[in-house]
């Protein structure tokens, strides 16, 4: 079962086919939700990419009290994920993708009291749930790997400072399509470590030194249409950007 869940959603993520949720017909765990996930994304690893980092869903209260859950969610990042700041993003590539600014760590070795922050980041993640009309429950979400589709970083810095109420803007075209602050991220984006540490730990997922945590949307997500231009600036921390097209030949 786990094996052919895993299957479904791999090939409408290849195939950018949606597929029904998992749980229709079938009362999916969260633990079993877990496996399906584990399993999709050693799928990606065999066809060759690389564990990246991993990322938080749910951090927003607003978000979580819509979907009646009381705690975070965690979801895998690979290398193939990785789109570089300024790059173009294709469309082709996705089956209803939007996008969701957030703050990036890059972690380093656990000194026992969790691991050390690195360097801090803007980040722009680009989430696409492979189930039709984008409509899911929790356990389905968390099987299709918290919707995680591609993750664009901007410049790394040390931090030196507070993160916990910095302005966040999403901007499409240079014009403001989201506003919000970082105290929308579990009340400190901070906070997002010793929580994926903990779920990391639950349910076997690898977080060594140099992983990248998103830690979560500070506004809500941004259908991305083709021919636009996206950024997200957190103040303080700088801005991240791609530019969305429909690919050779596209529409």
């Amino acid at each position: 079962m786990i094996e052919d869940f895993a299957t479904r959603l791999d090939e409408a993520a290849t195939t950018r086919t949606p597929c029904a949720q998992l749980s229709v017909g079938y009362d999916l765990s969260l633990d079993e939700a877990y496996a399906v996930q584990r399993e999709l994304a050693g799928r990606r690893l065999a066809r060759g990419e690389r564990e990246y980092g991993v990322k938080l869903g749910f951090t927003s209260k607003t978000k979580a009290a819509q979907m009646g859950v009381s705690d975070v969610i965690i979801g895998r990042l690979t290398s193939g994920m990785v789109l570089v700041d300024g790059g173009e993003l294709d469309l082709r590539a996705f089956i209803h993708p939007r996008c969701e600014p957030e703050v990036a760590f890059r972690l380093g070795e656990d000194t026992g009291d969790g691991p050390v922050v690195e360097a801090v980041a803007p980040a722009i993640e680009v989430i696409d749930s492979r189930y039709r009309d984008f409509k899911f429950s929790l356990a389905d979400v968390v099987a299709d790997n918290t919707s995680a589709a591609a993750v664009v970083l901007g410049p790394w810095r040390p931090l030196d400072a507070g993160l916990d109420n910095r302005g966040v803007l999403l901007e499409v075209d240079g014009r403001l399509a989201g506003a919000g602050s970082t105290a929308a991220i579990l009340g400190d984006p901070l906070r997002a470590i010793p929580a994926a540490v903990r779920l990391a730990r639950r349910y076997g997922l690898p977080m060594p030194a140099g992983t990248v945590l998103l830690a979560g949307a500070a506004t809500p997500a941004v259908a991305l249409r083709a021919g636009t231009h996206v950024s997200a600036t957190v103040s303080g921390l700088g801005r991240a950007r791609f530019s969305v097209t429909p690919g050779p030949g596209g529409q």
